[in-house]
């Protein structure tokens, strides 16, 4: 079985604003910024980068009051952005408010 599974904590940078699917399915979609410390090659090494996110269902609807700025962790899925445009989105499935990571 294939695994395709992502965590990531950061500050929610911009969101988007509630949509419904045609389906009637709640979506949002956000940007969260990330930076942490990790080991590579037995080196400590600063990691700062952004993800694309977008978040359906329920998941959307607790997003969709969030500040940017906000520290949040989150868990989900890598996908295309679509059939055309191969560039990677967080589809999120969790996510978890804290004070800061």
């Amino acid at each position: 079985m294939a695994v395709n599974r992502t965590e990531l904590t950061g500050t929610l940078q911009e969101r988007g604003t509630l949509r419904y699917t045609p389906a009637g399915i709640p979506a949002i979609e956000f940007r969260i910024a990330h930076q942490s410390e990790q080991i590579e090659a037995a080196a400590s090494r600063s990691v700062e980068c952004e993800i694309a996110c977008v978040a359906l269902g329920t998941t959307a609807l607790l997003l969709k009051e969030a500040s940017p700025g906000s520290a949040i962790a989150v868990s989900g899925f890598l996908a295309s952005r679509s059939l055309k445009q191969k560039s990677p989105v967080l589809h999120v499935t969790e996510i978890n408010y804290a004070e800061k990571f």
